[in-house]
């Protein structure tokens, strides 16, 4: 559904909860990230209205959140739920209220940004990845890691995700550098190498128009993430997944709950609802992206996704890592990465 449309959708939804004096749940979460009908389900179970809007960046959804905007649920990333907890900007979950959570992946909880899931729980995880056009990339090439996006024989053939942060991980795991590195040095060599890149192989800056490019065959690698790689995978097979060995960005996007959030009681249904089985089940295939819940994943990376490797993104590498909030190297990047571009 087109943003404009669902936008037009979700006023109506707030209107009709205002006429009807039902309880209004709001969810500020990232786009195409629900099996739509599950929102139906939860409303009807509930016997409330739910006002789902959407965003495009952790960025963007700070950014509203400081403009004064309240929401019940938000569903941020790892790095930004760090930032969040931090601030004081997010409630402490009552897990007495999601047994549910009783169902996660062992491996995608108690991760550094919130050690103890006092403030978050797992929506969806994933990795950092090329998708390899099989027809047009030589097996043997992959051995090169993340530096194959600087073989020449693919210049002007790679689609490079219009993300700093991801970016920036790409050239710093290539150097051998952890991806949370503050050191200056480091931080110019990655600089150095993406500007390389820029420079030598003529890369398309794409963001989700990637999934239906690589599906069509247009170019030979494309960075991306898992869960978009595995419904690309799905979809074209000539494609493969692929995942350096210097490692990459292991990601988690998490349910919270604002301090400011106007119904706590129904964030946590709502946060307990997605973890049920059933629905978290219906999120995955709708999405494409890697479940948090143990019967879930099991159950369909051998039905549904049996050898989409996409959809099993490798676990407890050590040389995955998970971003750590730091403003000073945020702000580094993000100019480093507008000098990338415009060269």
């Amino acid at each position: 559904m087109k943003k404009t449309v669902f936008s037009i959708l979700l006023v109506s939804l707030f209107l009709a909860g205002c006429q009807t004096g039902k309880p209004t749940l709001k969810v500020f979460s990232w786009g195409a990230y629900i099996d739509e009908s599950v929102i139906t389900q939860f409303e009807e179970e509930y016997n409330v209205t739910v006002i789902y809007e959407m965003f495009e960046s952790n960025e963007a959804m700070y950014t509203k959140l400081m403009s004064g905007e309240t929401f019940d649920v938000l569903v941020p990333s790892d790095y930004m739920v760090q930032r969040l907890i931090d601030e004081d900007k997010l409630r402490k979950l009552d897990l007495s209220m999601i047994p549910n959570a009783e169902g996660l992946l062992p491996l995608v909880k108690g991760l550094d940004f919130d050690p103890e899931n006092d403030y978050s729980l797992p929506y969806f995880w994933g990795n950092v990845g090329l998708v390899v056009n099989t027809t047009l990339v030589d097996e043997a090439d992959l051995q090169d890691g993340w530096s194959i996006l600087k073989n020449p024989a693919y210049k002007g053939q790679i689609y490079v995700y219009d993300s700093e942060r991801d970016a920036f991980m790409i050239a710093l795991k290539a150097l051998g550098f952890s991806m949370n590195t503050a050191v200056s040095a480091q931080l110019q060599a990655a600089y150095d190498w993406l500007e390389e890149l820029d420079a030598t192989m003529e890369p398309v800056y794409a963001t989700d128009d990637v999934i239906d490019n690589m599906i069509a065959g247009n170019k030979a690698i494309a960075m991306v993430y898992s869960g978009d790689a595995a419904y690309i995978t799905a979809e074209n097979e000539d494609m493969t997944y692929y995942v350096p060995e210097e490692g990459t960005n292991f990601w988690v996007d998490s349910m919270v709950i604002p301090t400011d959030a106007k119904n706590v009681d129904l964030a946590h249904k709502w946060i307990n609802f997605m973890l049920d089985p059933e629905v978290a089940a219906l999120n995955s295939l709708y999405v494409g992206y890697s479940s948090p819940i143990t019967a879930v994943y099991d159950e369909l990376k051998t039905t549904e996704f049996e050898g989409i490797s996409a959809y099993t993104p490798r676990l407890d590498y050590a040389l995955d890592e998970v971003f750590h909030y730091d403003e000073d190297v945020k702000r580094v990047i993000a100019d480093l990465w507008v000098k990338v571009k415009a060269n």
